[in-house]
């Protein structure tokens, strides 16, 4: 089996050692497994062949090749022997002093032409390779866990790295079974970075008051179709593993707005309450089973009272066409009724803002997100503003249920729940091509398999509408104030002249 690399070296027996120390044995190559910690690598090992054999019973490898990889994998007793490696691929603990003094180690004891490369997560490639004879050969190598079923692999260049060495590790990536994808050496890279946006506007939302962790992550689910909610997420990673990202990221971008954390999971991780392994997250767990509230059912109303819409409603021919097929009574004159029920469907506003510029009676204004299409949506989102009375509230939560689909109802929101944590994804995602750290191709495939979000944050953003995101972003920064939202030069120039956000320059 032909491998660009013939005999390849991993130090660090942990999660992310042993699974690239597999893979790179089932392509074919010579690996030799090294840790400080020779009980470390035994496990290793062990745990590896154990996976390798159950692999066999499903018919997915067979013997020969069970047997063939055994051979292949090997433990090291010592960095010396690793000197007639053509690769050595570190994943030890994420400190720069002891990868740095690694690096000078390795560089003493394999030949001029080995590739050195780190699977650091948040550290700078440039900042491990600096004070070494030959920085051009090291690069960043960075996998996901676990490794044999995270089909990404970022591969980074440091400010002296040779283009060859990246070229080479991409090669070595698909002959692994891993799709690569080539990254300049910033903060969090493609992957970590694009990832800011999901998580931090879900934690600022709750931090506003808006809705609880449950419908938040029921929303962003049925609505924005992500497999798993950000608080389910967050407790599937573990916020001892994502906060200090979250905090990282932030400080090494100069404590860019965009990327500013939440003193909620700062709590909580300062609390030990890290989520499933804790068996105390954002959600409880008993016998590792995800402990959910019910959800309220909607109220029961007598009857509802007729309904007008905002001449300014998104989607607002949509809308009245959805009022109809739920029997709703519409009013269609300039302005309401008296009695009627008022509906404004704004992008980026929130309802107290629509209800001020429009001068209608807060008191009967309800909101409704509809930057998705209904057709497309699972749930519906309802918003109240802080003078809605709850007749009112109660009359529009029965209205659009009427159908059997479900229903949120949360607090007055800039951008409700949906629009607002897509736009901070798409405009994140943005200005990574903006600042030329990937390409928008390689930022989709990192992104899709690295996060597993329902479509590349680019596509999310061509499929619900580069102005529309646009428009919701310049609303929440007119709302807010806050410069965490304004719009990435990348999504303002291709929203204003109708482009793709996948649209390069030539």
């Amino acid at each position: 089996m032909q491998t660009t690399y013939e005999t390849v070296a991993v130090v660090g027996a942990g999660a992310m050692g042993r699974g690239i120390a597999q893979i790179a044995a089932q392509a074919g190559s010579k690996v030799r497994l090294y840790d400080t910690q020779s009980a470390a690598v035994d496990k290793a090992l062990q745990d590896i062949g154990g996976q390798w054999d159950r692999l066999q019973e499903k018919g997915r490898m067979t013997p020969e090749a069970v047997q063939a990889g055994k051979a292949r994998l090997v433990a090291a007793a010592d960095l010396s022997t690793l000197s007639d490696c053509q690769l050595v691929v570190e994943a030890i603990v994420e400190r720069l002093d002891v990868k740095k003094e690694l690096f000078a180690r390795l560089e003493s004891v394999v030949g001029p032409d080995a590739v050195l490369a780190t699977n650091t997560s948040s550290l700078s490639v440039t900042a491990i390779a600096a004070g070494l004879k030959r920085p051009q050969r090291v690069a960043g190598y960075h996998f996901f866990n676990p490794v044999p079923l995270m089909k990404v692999v970022e591969v980074v260049a440091g400010l002296k790295t040779d283009p060859a060495v990246c070229e080479a590790l991409a090669a070595y990536a698909r002959e692994m079974g891993h799709t690569p994808v080539q990254a300049q050496d910033t903060p969090g890279f493609i992957v970590n970075h694009a990832g800011r946006g999901y998580g931090t506007e879900a934690l600022r939302i709750v931090s506003e008051g808006v809705a609880d962790f449950a419908t938040i992550d029921r929303i962003l689910r049925d609505q924005a179709g992500f497999k798993l909610g950000p608080f389910e997420l967050l407790d599937l990673t573990g916020l001892d593993v994502s906060h200090p990202v979250m905090e990282s990221i932030y400080r090494q971008y100069y404590d860019e707005p965009r990327y500013r954390p939440s003193a909620i999971a700062a709590q909580r991780a300062a609390g030990g309450v890290l989520g499933r392994k804790t068996a105390e997250g954002f959600y409880r767990y008993v016998e590792g089973k995800q402990q959910v509230p019910v959800e309220a059912a909607a109220p029961k109303v007598d009857e509802v009272p007729p309904v007008w819409v905002s001449t300014r409603a998104a989607r607002r021919q949509e809308l009245y066409q959805l009022l109809k097929d739920l029997g709703a009574k519409i009013e269609t004159g300039q302005s309401p009724s008296a009695n009627a029920l008022t509906v404004v469907a704004p992008l980026g506003f929130d309802v107290t803002t629509v209800a001020v510029v429009e001068r209608l009676d807060p008191a009967r204004t309800v909101g409704i997100d509809m930057l998705v299409e209904d057709g497309a949506t699972r749930r519906r989102v309802l918003a109240t503003n802080p003078a809605t009375r709850a007749d009112m509230r109660d009359a529009a939560h029965a209205l659009f249920t009427r159908d059997g689909k479900p229903v949120s109802v949360i607090r007055d929101s800039a951008g409700f729940v949906t629009q607002r944590v897509v736009a901070a994804i798409v405009n994140i995602a943005s200005d990574i091509c903006q600042q030329r750290i990937c390409t928008p191709q390689d930022l989709e495939t990192a992104v899709t398999l690295g996060l597993g979000y329902p479509m590349g944050p680019l596509a999310m953003g061509n499929r619900w509408g580069p102005a529309n995101v646009l428009e919701v972003l310049f609303n929440m920064q007119t709302v807010y104030g806050d410069p965490r939202y304004r719009p990435s030069p990348w999504l303002r120039r291709r929203g204003a002249i109708g482009l793709s956000l996948l649209q390069e320059e030539s």
